[in-house]
């Protein structure tokens, strides 16, 4: 059986995404390895082992195109509500929360803020399969 232990992020300014993985979601640095054309920083939170690598190709000074492939990030949190102002007044500008109901029933309650290269993150409330 396979473990998911990490997903990749290619970004353009190390200290800066750091310092937005640390405040919006409490990551902080696991590892970080150092190479002459790259380097890699490996995040954690508390509440899992699974990692954000960024890897920063340096000289690189243009924006990376995301495509029409990529999604989003997903995690979880307590309160959504809590969560959004948190965000706001840090200056992250997260969309309004929405929710989606299935058969009458609230199904999840999330936002979505993007990181300083642009990926988007969904925050979800813990709930039902969301946790």
């Amino acid at each position: 059986m396979a473990k998911a232990i990490h997903t990749m992020i290619r970004v353009l300014d190390l200290d800066r995404s750091i310092a937005f993985y640390g405040e919006a979601f409490g990551l902080t640095v696991a590892d970080r390895y150092d190479f002459p054309d790259f380097a890699l920083v490996y995040l954690r939170g508390p509440e899992s082992g699974f990692e954000l690598e960024l890897t920063l190709n340096k000289g690189r000074t243009e924006p990376y195109s995301h495509g029409d492939g990529y999604g989003h990030l997903a995690v979880a949190v307590d309160d959504a509500a809590a969560t959004e102002a948190r965000f706001a007044s840090l200056g992250f500008n997260p969309t309004p929360i929405k929710e989606f109901h299935r058969d009458g029933a609230l199904m999840a309650r999330f936002f979505f803020v993007q990181d300083p290269d642009g990926y988007k993150i969904e925050v979800l409330e813990r709930h039902g399969r969301y946790r």
